[in-house]
């Protein structure tokens, strides 16, 4: 890592002479020898006498002017709209390899008062782990992404750093028969996939990621290692589904694993709209939630380029089945007849390999393609979620259609619950989306050209379609899934009325569980160090 003194940055240099010539070579910002320091300079000053070694510190910190900081930000972009010229950049950026060194950069961000984003994969739709409308730094997790499989007592440490298909290859090379309930998406960041609920397809027979942790360790706001034990059930509760950004710096997680056949069974079968499409997606709300919980099918609906150019829908139904092939069948045609399911549209594989068929690669991928971090020049998207709790009827089904039709560029994913997420109360954990919710959707629209007009007029058309389906989704609240980040449903400025900002896109995400998220808030974290613009907000005052 390279580290410029600018020209312009030397009548800052009476100020800083008393630092350590480390620092001086970190800092590259300019400024009056009359000003007080910048939260920047505060801060390095404040890391500059931590505990953490110089030679340390030179290699996990990255300021504007460092050779290597354009990259170490855009690695882990996963939406181009959040990758332009005018999109907020931080102050500065830490990539640290040990705990303690998160330790020291929590407690000088608590002393400088700039704002800590935390940052473990970047599957964030909001883009809330890097960007902000205050000045900032980041602190980006990837570098602490360690994984213990213990076999014995079939569970896992791993660190908030690493991918879900990093766990995943992980569990595989030691065991043909575990497996853990976690995204499809196989670059997902474990610490905030999993404090955000974490969600895959094993979900109707084990539940939501965080409902399989077991312990965790985090950094608080004053900068201790806490597990479970030593930071309580509340707070432990709270980052099991609450988002962990607005407690600490969720360090790692503890797992139990899951078994599962060495062989299962995955199909995909798409009809288009001439293939009475939707009417099979009519008919799949029916029994989606209520199959065999060994089974889960996706449907997911798609635009395309039909006949003579012009856009069409196409709907795929996408499953996973614990088991062979034989009994999926059976259970298929006994339950969901109008698919048409045959035995030759199935594939009988490994789960690590149903890893890899979910995640769209194509038959014969090596399983260490679940180790690639980094994703391929991402496209600018915006999604947005729903909950449905009665089936929607067919001619809504038929004018989203054609909605979906008109726009180009909408899709829509129909993620069935039922089984296991039905057994789990409300308010077990920050997670409250369970019993009689049918199927999730998730929304997402996606476009390539560049340009704030195009992004705008991308994101209306979503938010338009998101209005056109206020009838057929959940109400008091309309309920929305945290992981799915989505900044229309509200926001905070963390100002004198956080409390009443912070309730209205709280109740949405969390339902009842808000208040009690608030008040864990307010205990740990009383003077707000780690906030958002969506984080959760402190008590009232």
């Amino acid at each position: 890592m390279n580290y410029h003194w600018s020209a312009s940055s030397q009548s800052a240099f009476s100020m800083l002479q008393l630092l350590p010539l480390f620092l001086c070579c970190l800092n590259s910002f300019s400024f009056p020898v009359s000003a007080s320091p910048s939260p920047s300079a505060s801060f390095l000053k404040c890391l500059s006498i931590s505990k953490i070694p110089e030679h340390q510190l030179a290699n996990i910190t990255y300021t504007p002017k460092s050779t290597n900081y354009t990259s170490v930000l855009q690695d882990y972009i996963r939406n181009s709209r959040f990758n332009t010229s005018s999109t907020p950049k931080p102050a500065l950026i830490f990539t640290p390899f040990l705990e303690s060194q998160v330790q020291e950069i929590v407690k000088c961000s608590k002393e400088s008062g700039i704002q800590l984003t935390i940052r473990s994969g970047g599957h964030d739709y909001e883009a809330l782990s890097y960007t902000s409308k205050n000045p900032f730094v980041i602190l980006d997790l990837f570098n602490l992404r360690s994984i213990a499989i213990n076999l014995e007592d079939e569970t896992a440490w791993v660190e908030a750093g690493a991918t879900t298909g990093e766990l995943y290859y992980a569990i595989w090379q030691k065991s043909k028969v575990h497996a853990f309930p976690s995204g499809v998406c196989t670059t997902l960041g474990i610490g905030g996939h999993f404090s955000g609920g974490g969600y895959g397809n094993l979900l109707r027979k084990f539940g939501l990621s965080v409902d399989n942790v077991v312990d965790a360790k985090i950094v608080d706001a004053n900068g201790r290692i806490l597990d479970r034990k030593g930071m309580g059930e509340d707070l432990f509760w709270a980052i099991r589904g609450g988002g962990g950004a607005s407690f600490g710096v969720v360090l790692a997680y503890k797992i139990n694993l899951v078994r599962v056949p060495p062989t299962v069974t995955v199909f995909q079968v798409t009809k288009t709209l001439e293939e009475n499409a939707t009417d099979l997606v009519y008919q799949w709300q029916y029994i989606a939630d209520k199959f065999d919980r060994d089974l889960f099918v996706r449907a997911f609906l798609q635009t395309y380029a039909g006949e003579k150019n012009k856009t069409s829908v196409r709907v795929s139904f996408i499953a996973l089945f614990l088991g062979d092939a034989d009994k999926l069948v059976s259970l298929v045609k006994s339950n969901f007849p109008e698919l048409g399911l045959k035995k030759e549209d199935c594939k009988e594989i490994s789960w690590i390999q149903s890893v890899l068929f979910f995640a769209g690669y194509p038959d014969g991928t090596p399983e260490t393609t679940l180790l690639v971090r980094k994703t391929t020049s991402p496209s600018a998207s915006k999604m947005k979620s729903d909950y449905v709790r009665t089936p929607i009827p067919k001619d809504g089904l038929r004018e989203a259609v054609k909605r979906l039709a008109e726009s180009g560029n909408i899709w829509m994913q129909f993620n069935p619950y039922g089984g296991k997420m039905s057994e789990i109360p409300e308010s077990a954990l920050p997670f409250p989306h369970r019993a009689g919710v049918i199927f999730k959707i998730q929304y997402l629209v996606i476009w390539n050209e560049a340009g704030p007009a195009v992004d705008q007029s991308n994101i209306d058309k979503l938010r338009e379609f998101y209005k056109f389906m206020t009838p057929y989704v959940s109400k008091n609240p309309r309920e929305a899934f945290l992981n799915y980040r989505d900044i229309d449903i509200g926001s905070t400025d963390n100002g004198n009325d956080a409390y009443n900002q912070g309730k209205v896109y709280g109740i949405k995400y969390f339902k009842g569980n808000f208040d009690r998220l608030v008040q864990v808030k307010t205990k740990v974290d009383p003077t707000n160090l780690f906030r958002n613009e969506q984080s959760i907000p402190l008590l009232r005052k």
